[in-house]
């Protein structure tokens, strides 16, 4: 495709909280810099079904997930052809990240599935998708993706937080973009929220009526993981095998669990975030508890942007991701992921 000042493009985000699909439609443009326009948005929740689905899929067989993956590209093509028809669009461009089944870096591996042949024929659009395999070829995490247009388009912030499954950070210094997962947010907020018959705990208050525990709280910060040097980056599986097993050895009232974990990530954050403007997106950030405690832990400003922006951020940056594989331009960073050079990721359906 030859290069052009506007791009109409839907970027498509499914996070490991597992709330839903976010389908962003974005305008970019290209003058002498990358500015965007968001316009309509939209989040198709999972059924029950799909949460179990794909919460299980990474202990399935190659060939199970072969299969899911056809339906769920379905499932995809469905709402997107709802989204461009009800919304009246007409994109140039669909990229979608997929859903993450493997992320395991380190031995090589990273799956996301959605078919984008099988997109592209659906929705009679070209597809940008499999965003992260290349990178992690070169020898890289595969993650976080995201800062590359945190650099493009949120430059005036000295932090770029999301508060997702996983809240991860991005910043420059030294002329360089430099990006890692934190720690667990929503991933283990919601776990436990569901002990108490809640999806999620609705502005942190079923935590902010618990108690800290101090020696869980002490296990949870004194992790291997949070001693790393980055480039890193925290996968479900991390989760399951490290995280929740420290959540599990006691019988702790869920509240309190709540509790010592909203505390654990406020240090966490606290301690990677020093002083500074931060812009704060993801789910998490509409947890005001939470926002109150990392406020407490850190000496910068959190500045909680439009709802819009907070809860398809990534969505809108994969968007700019796939404009910038048609363009043939550098959408992965190394001073990110530690890959053996920058590149150029994704695979592209004309």
């Amino acid at each position: 495709m030859p290069l052009k000042h506007t791009y109409k493009v839907i970027g498509i985000m499914s996070g490991t909280s597992l709330d839903g699909i976010d389908l962003a439609y974005v305008e970019f443009t290209h003058d002498s810099k990358w500015s965007y326009t968001l316009t309509p948005c939209r989040t198709v929740p999972y059924s029950q079904w799909w949460k179990e689905e794909l919460a299980n899929l990474h202990l399935k067989s190659i060939d199970y997930i072969r299969k899911v993956e056809k339906d769920y590209s379905q499932l995809l093509a469905q709402h997107i052809n709802d989204f461009i028809q009800t919304k009246g669009l007409k994109p140039d461009l669909i990229a979608s990240h997929g859903h993450t089944v493997w992320h395991q870096p380190n031995k090589g591996i990273t799956l996301q599935i959605g078919d984008g042949q099988l997109l592209k024929t659906l929705t009679k659009t070209p597809v940008v998708c499999d965003f992260r395999s290349h990178d992690v070829k070169l020898g890289g995490q595969g993650a976080p993706l995201v800062p590359i247009g945190d650099e493009l388009l949120f430059k005036s912030y000295s932090y770029c937080l999301n508060l997702g499954g996983f809240s991860n950070i991005s910043f420059s210094r030294d002329k360089q973009r430099l990006a890692f997962d934190i720690c667990p947010v929503n991933m283990a907020l919601n776990e436990l929220a569901k002990q108490l018959g809640k999806e999620y705990d609705k502005n942190g208050h079923m935590a902010r009526s618990g108690r800290i525990i101090p020696e869980l709280l002490d296990k949870l910060n004194s992790l291997d993981y949070y001693h790393k040097s980055q480039p890193k980056s925290l996968g479900k599986e991390w989760f399951e095998a490290v995280f929740l097993p420290e959540i599990e050895k006691h019988n702790h009232a869920p509240r309190d669990v709540l509790r010592t974990l909203c505390e654990h990530i406020a240090m966490q954050i606290g301690k990677v975030c020093q002083d500074g403007q931060v812009l704060v997106t993801g789910g998490g950030a509409h947890n005001t508890f939470l926002m109150q405690r990392i406020t407490f832990h850190s000496n910068c400003h959190f500045e909680i942007p439009n709802p819009w922006l907070i809860d398809y951020k990534e969505a809108l940056i994969f968007g700019l991701l796939g404009v910038l594989k048609l363009r043939g331009e550098v959408n992965c960073l190394a001073s990110v992921t530690g890959a053996l050079r920058d590149s150029v990721g994704g695979k592209y359906f004309p």
